[in-house]
């Protein structure tokens, strides 16, 4: 077996050059103003080249009421402090 030769920092350095990383690309949603990643669709609204991909406020809706059911599953009771709070945080 033979010694590998040791590689200069130079080389090592040209070979890593691609490695550096990038910033991601922020735009401005046409409809609800948030930001978001290009080509995806908005977070906030659920909107994507101008039409409505995903209907986000019944996506809430839904999530809230299975977290409803799943705590009257538990046993704990549910109060409308709770339920604003967690409208509140989003």
């Amino acid at each position: 077996m033979t010694v590998r030769m040791r590689h200069t920092r130079g080389h090592t350095g040209n070979r890593r050059s691609h490695h550096a990383l990038t910033e991601s690309a922020y735009t401005a949603c046409s409809a609800c103003g948030a930001l978001r990643l290009k080509h995806h669709m908005c977070e906030k609204c659920g909107m994507y080249r101008g039409r409505i991909v995903i209907d986000m406020k019944a996506k809430g809706e839904r999530q809230l009421k299975r977290r409803q059911e799943k705590m009257k599953a538990m046993g704990e009771p549910t109060s409308k402090a709770k339920q604003e709070s967690s409208s509140d945080a989003r």
